[in-house]
């Protein structure tokens, strides 16, 4: 694998666009990377591979926003987070992936089509109020925000439903997005490992693209801290609308 130019020309622009996506550029980037790294090898070992590379972007990402939090909205989605995770195991060889990803993509592209629906009749970011915090809402987004993102790394979608209508500070917005799937991601080597996925030859992969992971995730910080609110939000609703339209795609596999 290591000396297959397939996998590099597959690998090194994956690696880039979910650095970028974990550095706060929006989850559109971020799924991108396993279609693309599954071009050189199985959809399965693509993820595998990529789990560890998402926990070394956690820990840039985490270092990067560090001072930037909405405490509130992370423990409202944490406990169905860890719940969609333990689901995502318990039915890894059930529910077949391209039946959630359509789901999941319809919901999602009605979500994000609605605010460039409200855009295109004069409604502007600042016209609209924000969403009050709701613990079942936040359980329920939480939950498939888990699931999702152990069956496929697919879990940013279903966090923007929840967490875009809030209006957080673009900053705290982000931090809180990086906390949350910094968790589930070390949470997820627990499943990964018993379903034999980070075996050697996987991880040794992951390891040869750490330095450009570390580059990505402090580029994407980098261009994100000095986003103004009235980019930064269409900005990520435009790549949740790519995102919902991805995952859409993927999913019409199923038909």
């Amino acid at each position: 694998m290591l000396h297959d130019l397939t996998f590099f020309l597959a690998a090194v622009p994956a690696v880039v666009l979910v650095g970028l996506s974990k550095g706060g550029l929006g989850g559109a980037f971020s799924l991108l990377g396993v279609p693309l790294l599954a071009l050189a090898v199985s959809p399965m070992q693509a993820a595998a591979i990529f789990l560890p590379i998402l926990i070394v972007m956690d820990w840039v990402a985490l270092y990067a926003w560090r001072m930037h939090n909405d405490r509130k909205t992370l423990f409202l989605l944490l406990p169905g987070g860890i719940i969609g995770i333990a689901l995502g195991w318990m039915t890894s060889n059930i529910v077949p992936a391209d039946a959630m990803r359509l789901v999941l993509g319809t919901i999602t592209v009605i979500f994000a089509g609605r605010y460039f629906v409200n855009r295109l009749k004069g409604l502007s970011h600042d016209d609209i109020k924000p969403a009050p915090q709701r613990p079942i809402r936040a359980g329920l987004w939480g939950t498939i925000a888990g699931y999702g993102s152990f069956i496929s790394h697919a879990g940013g979608p279903p966090f923007e439903i929840y967490a875009l209508p809030l209006k957080l500070d673009p900053r705290a917005y982000t931090g809180t997005s990086v906390r949350f799937f910094a968790i589930l991601n070390a949470i997820k080597i627990i499943p990964y490992v018993a379903l034999g996925q980070l075996d050697l030859k996987n991880f040794t992969a992951s390891l040869t693209l750490l330095p450009l992971a570390f580059l990505s995730t402090m580029a994407g910080a980098f261009i994100v801290r000095r986003l103004k609110p009235q980019v930064f939000y269409p900005l990520i609703y435009g790549a949740t609308l790519l995102a919902g339209l991805k995952l859409l795609w993927d999913g019409l596999a199923l038909l």
